[in-house]
């Protein structure tokens, strides 16, 4: 058989063209890196402690998260000194776009007060804890993060804060 003018006869075959792209081999283990060493996410999170000196506060909460993710909070106060009335309080800038489903155990009262919601659960004894758990849901609008704080009050007398923030991936 004899090639036509102007075109070999054997056409010359790169390494490329009969293998795939190493850059997409590239681009899937850079993305598989990322999600191993939790930059995309879905990492336990460690709780992080304050003594706030009347009150010890514990905060289990997801640093990073994915939009439209469902998430745990854990708080527990443990109190070093007898509470008249343990009140948790939330920032409203923690929970901008957030979904919150439940609050157990429920506060005997809620409020909003000061620029916080305010959650009441009664009397505390010194060296009691008070543990509560909280599910929730990020929403679509949220993207890139939300911060705030978890504050404690002895009735209306502020004890202290912890401040939080939560990362929110696409």
């Amino acid at each position: 058989m004899q090639a036509l003018e102007g075109l070999d006869a054997k056409p010359s075959q790169r390494l490329w063209d009969r293998h795939a792209s190493p850059i997409s081999i590239l681009l899937l283990s850079g993305l598989l890196l990322a999600a191993a060493f939790g930059f995309t996410g879905g990492q336990p999170s460690p709780p992080r402690t304050a003594d706030l000196g009347d009150v010890r506060l514990t905060v289990k909460t997801p640093t990073i998260i994915r939009n439209g993710e469902f998430f745990e909070t854990d708080i527990t106060l443990t109190a070093d000194v007898p509470l008249g009335d343990a009140v948790v309080a939330v920032s409203p800038a923690l929970w901008q776009d957030m979904t919150v489903n439940t609050m157990i155990p429920a506060p005997a009262e809620e409020s909003f007060e000061d620029g916080h919601f305010h959650f009441s659960y009664g009397p505390l004894d010194a060296g009691d804890s008070l543990h509560i758990k909280i599910d929730g849901q990020i929403n679509p609008p949220l993207f890139a993060g939300t911060a705030g704080e978890i504050a404690v009050f002895d009735g209306g007398r502020r004890i202290g804060a912890m401040p939080l923030r939560i990362k929110v991936l696409p």
